[in-house]
């Protein structure tokens, strides 16, 4: 029997048909590309890591040699993951956090939070690089904070954004912004948290106050946000740590 090719049963029978493939074509290429997307994110973790102690312009550091340089600054076995009073977490892989999904995580109560440090080592000194994450203006804003040997001075720092406008927030990303927060400390003498703040009259030679971006009040609001309520909890680890030695 020839087929009418005009009858809403064969439309129908052909667009279920078409959709049915197309679905199982788009499934299979996800699956297939699955393990790409992820060395990507491992990648881009490592990089986003290493920029907190190191300038990856000037190392030389990319994509392709990612892997053996992060192999060769920060030594995975001596991480650690913290919960938001500052002890240590047993069982958690601090890698494989992902404290930007954790953060966008209504459900997630605060106490159930993972907080990872990585060690590292350059020239015979011990660093310590902390993740942070926050919101910004348009969305999300992220980094790395490194700290020197001493647990309280910051060394080194990156962030990173979303969506912040091109020219006024997204300008936490330059390195004039990173530079305002090298020499600035978590903690004081007696490894008690410092709280920054974030200003914008010129002010930021202060002890704890630092330069914002012009024009990009909320989004420095949101990096002075961040750096608080994360340094926080990692200034009461390093606190009980310093009393141990």
């Amino acid at each position: 029997m020839a087929i009418n090719k005009e009858s809403n049963g064969f439309t129908f029978g052909f667009a279920i048909t078409l959709v049915v493939v197309v679905g199982a074509v788009l499934a299979l290429l996800a699956m297939g590309l699955k393990p790409m997307r992820e060395q990507n994110a491992k990648v881009k973790k490592q990089l986003d890591i290493l920029s907190a102690m190191l300038d990856l312009e000037k190392e030389g550091i990319n994509r392709q040699n990612a892997a053996s340089e992060f192999e060769k600054y920060i030594n995975l076995d001596e991480a650690v993951v913290l919960d938001m009073n500052g002890n240590v977490k047993e069982g958690v892989n601090a890698f494989d956090v992902d404290i930007q999904t954790e953060y966008k995580d209504k459900k997630l109560k605060d106490t159930d939070k993972n907080y990872p440090l990585f060690v590292a080592k350059q020239d015979g000194k011990t660093l310590y690089i902390i993740p942070i994450v926050g919101k910004g203006l348009w969305g999300p804003i992220w980094g790395n904070v490194c700290l020197d040997e001493d647990m309280a001075t910051i060394k080194g720092a990156s962030f990173g954004h979303k969506g912040e406008t091109p020219g006024l927030g997204a300008e936490i990303q330059q390195k004039f912004f990173i530079d305002r927060w090298i020499g600035e400390k978590i903690s004081d003498e007696n490894g008690d948290f410092l709280k920054f703040e974030i200003v914008k009259d010129g002010s930021g030679k202060d002890p704890q106050k630092v330069d914002g971006i012009t024009g990009g009040t909320i989004t420095s609001k949101g990096v002075e946000e961040m750096a608080n309520r994360c340094l926080s909890v990692y200034a009461a680890y390093f606190k009980t740590l310093k009393t141990k030695e």
